[in-house]
C-alpha cells in the first residue's frame, strides 16, 4: 500500500509503500477520539498480533493515510474496519506534528456516541474495545504506563483535559 509523504508544510511531494518507508519520512496518520455523553472514554486495544504496539491500549480508532485519501476519508473507512463505527457526527478536531522516531502529521477528529452502540472489532487489528472514566484511565496509566501507546497521557490532556 503506498502512502503519502509531505513536508512541513503537509503538502505531498511522493508516494512510498508503507511497510518499506523511511521513518525520517513524514506521512499522515488519523485517529479518532471516542466519548459517549456522559464523558466516558473509548479506547481499542491493539490486536496481540499487530507490528507495532501489540496489545496498547490506545484511542478507539487510527490510521495510516492511503494513496487517494484524505485524512476525513481515512477516519471514515478505519472507523468502520477497526470498530463498525457508521453514520456518526464526524467532528474535526486538531492537527499535530509529532517527531519521535516515527515522523508524521496527525489529524484528529472526535465523535459522540451512545455508551450501548454496538461495536463490531477487526480482530486483525483490534483485540478489545472498551468504556472506560478518565479516573480509571489516569489511574491504569500511572499504575502500568506500558500497557497505553505511546504519547497516550499527551492525547488524553489534549482531548480531556482536568478542569
Amino acid at each position: 500500500m503506498r502512502i503519502p509523504i509531505v513536508n512541513e508544510q503537509d503538502e505531498i511531494i511522493g508516494y512510498e509503500e508503507r511497510e518499506t518507508r523511511n521513518p525520517k519520512h513524514i506521512c499522515r496518520v488519523t485517529g479518532l477520539w471516542v466519548t459517549d455523553k456522559d464523558q466516558n472514554i473509548l479506547l481499542a486495544q491493539r490486536a496481540l498480533v499487530r507490528k507495532f504496539n501489540p496489545g496498547m491500549w490506545g484511542p478507539a480508532v487510527s490510521g495510516t493515510v492511503e494513496e487517494g485519501e484524505t485524512y476525513k476519508s481515512n477516519i471514515i473507512k478505519e472507523a468502520r474496519e477497526e470498530i463498525g463505527l457508521v453514520n456518526f457526527k464526524l467532528i474535526l478536531g486538531p492537527k499535530n506534528r509529532v517527531s519521535s522516531g516515527h515522523e508524521y502529521f496527525g489529524q484528529w477528529f472526535t465523535a459522540i456516541v451512545d455508551n450501548d452502540y454496538l461495536f463490531v472489532k477487526q480482530i486483525e487489528k483490534v483485540e478489545n474495545i472498551k468504556w472506560f472514566a478518565k479516573s480509571e484511565i489516569i489511574k491504569l496509566l500511572d499504575e502500568n504506563p506500558a500497557m497505553f501507546s505511546k504519547n497516550f497521557r499527551s492525547y488524553l490532556n489534549l482531548f480531556s483535559p482536568d478542569k
